[in-house]
């Protein structure tokens, strides 16, 4: 007995081997898009003039000199984005855009309240810490969108994976062999930089990048090894000793970060960007399991062994001293964090009102204490809501890392939220006395060219991964995750697919019958 005759799909107008389309709706998502940007500007705005109305007395013209500045480069950027990456997500630039924003504004209320001390009514757009932060912000967004207009697809950072991973590496480990003089600003023990005199970098904050391209390639071509278990317990499954290689190995590696750079911070961020893109790959909650006792182990050990013989680890030693008791040297060592928890208890809920706190009392609010000094004046209402927008950035490029079809485009998408969210974490936990101290930076807020640089390269990549994932399957442009970029009819075999067996995934690319 046969099965009826199915009959044959009524024909497209498409042309000779086209495959049926769905609407492209990017212009809606950048119309979105310059909404949500005229409304974030608005609003840096509306808080730039109230810090000028406490401090001087009185709003004048001079605050809509950095807010225009700002706002035409992100209109710059919004019309970059039409053109390069024009089904990307709408809301990533936004919020990044609002906490840029504010990152300036702060430091240029900050320059009025020391301008003001001295005598002095006005400040010019591109002077102080706020104007130079401005500049940085300009030197980012050009930055990232040649990155976005570089990277035509995400897949193609996959051929460098070696190189990259190589030259991260490096630049992790020069800050290490320098002496202090040369890798440490401001007197700090942590050697994260390299100083030139008249300029300082980060190379770090560039490496966590060329890292994950090289962890993403790595993991999409070991995932099925490292997802094979040995034992069950406690209905976990864990891996075989034998694949806890790669694990191991970059836990030594961020041990090393820990002693020879004396910071927890950065040994924290890179270690957890792989063990995070390797659960991602495996879908092992052990894996996640395993790296956060090695790391637990390791820094404990550190901490010990810096009590005992000091040395390397005597650093460590002091942090995790003062986090367990800043009020025991109040005007010592514990003075830095002391200040920061006293202006966050200060600003209570709603905050004194931007202008009218003391942000400069805590030292270095410019930079590693910046959330502290801004919470003194916006509260924890306002600071919740600046977490909130870091949380809606990442969760948007985990959204693009499901949405894209391709594995090395999910790891990848994956690992850079991810690590956005962590350094987040990292120096917010700090600040407020959930973890030691660290040498890392608000991303898109604090004071540095560095840090501003590579986070908007790093949304640029997301900017990119998302257009991938969102783009519609018509004959011009790939499909979901990505086709052939040439114009042309998009043929199934040139598309990536994965066939899903007893929990392993098995990638074809290109298999014709």
């Amino acid at each position: 007995m046969t099965a009826p005759a199915i009959p044959a799909p009524p024909p497209t107008n498409q042309g000779d081997g086209a495959t049926p389309t769905r609407p492209s709706r990017s212009g809606g998502r950048r119309n979105a898009e310059l909404g949500l940007l005229v409304f974030a500007m608005a609003v840096v705005g509306l808080y730039a003039a109230a810090a000028e109305a406490a401090l001087m007395g009185r709003v004048t013209l001079w605050f809509l000199g950095p807010v225009a500045a700002l706002g035409a480069m992100f209109f710059v950027a919004h019309l970059m984005i039409r053109w390069l990456a024009p089904h990307s997500d709408p809301v990533m630039l936004p919020a990044v855009a609002l906490i840029n924003g504010f990152g300036v504004m702060f430091l240029r209320r900050l320059d009025i309240a020391d301008v003001k001390e001295h005598g002095g009514t006005s400040i010019p757009v591109f002077g102080g810490q706020g104007g130079r932060q401005l500049m940085w912000s300009l030197l980012a967004i050009a930055c990232a969108m040649l990155v976005l207009a570089i990277v035509r697809d995400h897949r193609s950072l996959s051929r460098y994976a070696y190189t990259l991973g190589l030259t991260g590496i490096v630049l992790v480990m020069i800050p290490a062999v320098l002496p202090a003089r040369l890798a440490s600003v401001n007197g700090a023990p942590a050697k994260l930089w390299i100083n030139f005199g008249f300029f300082a970098i980060q190379p770090g904050e560039f490496a966590k990048v060329l890292l994950l391209v090289f962890f993403a390639y790595y993991l999409v071509r070991k995932r099925e090894v490292l997802s094979l278990a040995s034992k069950r317990f406690l209905g976990i499954d864990f891996p075989r000793g034998r694949d806890l290689g790669p694990v191991l190995t970059v836990w030594l590696l961020s041990l090393l970060v820990l002693v020879f750079e004396k910071d927890l911070g950065t040994s924290l961020m890179y270690f957890g960007m792989f063990v995070v893109t390797l659960y991602i790959a495996t879908e092992r909650v052990s894996w996640l399991i395993i790296g956060l006792l090695l790391f637990s182990g390791g820094a404990f050990s550190a901490y010990v062994l810096g009590g005992i013989i000091g040395g390397p680890f005597a650093n460590f030693h002091q942090r995790v001293g003062i986090w367990l008791d800043p009020f025991a040297e109040p005007d010592g060592n514990g003075y830095q964090l002391v200040q920061s928890l006293l202006g966050l208890g200060t600003g209570g809920l709603f905050g004194a009102g931007p202008g009218v706190g003391h942000p400069e009392i805590v030292p270095l609010v410019e930079s590693d204490f910046i959330f502290a000094g801004m919470g003194e004046e916006i509260g924890l209402f306002g600071l919740s809501a600046l977490l909130v927008v870091y949380l809606l950035i990442a969760q948007r490029g985990l959204r693009a890392a499901i949405g894209v079809r391709d594995s090395f485009g999910k790891l990848f998408a994956g690992g850079l939220a991810f690590t956005l969210g962590l350094q987040v974490f990292v120096i917010v936990g700090g600040v407020s006395k959930l973890i030691p101290l660290t040498g890392q930076t608000t991303p898109f807020l604090s004071a540095g060219g560095s840090s501003l640089v590579a986070n908007w390269a790093l949304v640029a990549l997301l900017l990119r991964v998302s257009d991938a994932a969102r783009r519609p399957a018509d004959g011009s442009a790939s499909g979901r995750g990505g086709g052939p970029s040439a114009g042309g009819p998009v043929k199934l075999q040139e598309l990536p697919t994965e066939m899903l067996k007893a929990g392993t995934t098995t990638r074809h690319n290109g298999d014709k019958a």
